[in-house]
């Protein structure tokens, strides 16, 4: 027993008065379990956290506020009640998941598809990234902005010349880093 005399504070700290305790008021606690849960194995396993909780709990035990068979059962109401909560949980997190539109196999190829496609041009930005900035500059104004090479050399200040060997040399480098997809299997 603890210092105030009451053996349930003495269970959070003492294994033979929980044991004794729990000997006294297991078949209380299971059958409580036992009328609002119809899976035995569930049923085990709340009784066994309705007695963890209880050691838990041991040390707010109040004997003024009613006998330990009491305590314990509005412990068994809290530990049932949260397992109710938690499977009605489950239970809605089930219904949003089969209410929604499965993808079929031509959506997840589709989707597979983009996803490859933009890997690549990750790569690409990636490759264009690392060129030097005045062949990245000539190949933006070609590629992107829709310039002709003459008209880029104008904007850069260069020879059409100069302009046409830098973006050879550039679209090769870009080339060079961007991996060659593997043809696909039929």
């Amino acid at each position: 027993m603890d210092t105030d005399g009451s053996p349930v504070r003495a269970i959070g700290s003492d294994p033979a008065a929980f044991e004794t305790f729990y000997r006294e008021h297991l078949p209380a606690v299971r059958r409580f379990v036992a009328r609002r849960v119809s899976d035995p194995h569930l049923a085990a396993d709340l009784t066994s956290d309705v007695f963890l909780a209880a050691i838990d709990a041991a040390s707010s035990y109040r004997p003024d506020r009613g006998v330990p068979a009491a305590w314990l059962s509005g412990i068994a109401r809290r530990v049932v009640a949260s397992e109710v909560r938690r499977q009605v949980g489950e239970r809605k997190a089930t219904r949003r998941v089969a209410a929604r539109r499965l993808l079929d196999p031509d959506s997840l190829a589709r989707m597979e598809e983009r996803l490859d496609a933009e890997r690549e041009v990750r790569a690409l930005y990636g490759a264009i990234a690392r060129l030097p900035e005045r062949d990245r500059a000539l190949l933006e104004l070609v590629a992107i902005d829709g310039l002709e090479v003459a008209d880029a050399a104008v904007v850069l200040g260069i020879k059409p010349g100069t302009a046409r060997v830098r973006l050879h040399r550039a679209r090769r480098r870009v080339q060079a880093q961007i991996p060659v997809p593997k043809p696909m299997e039929a």
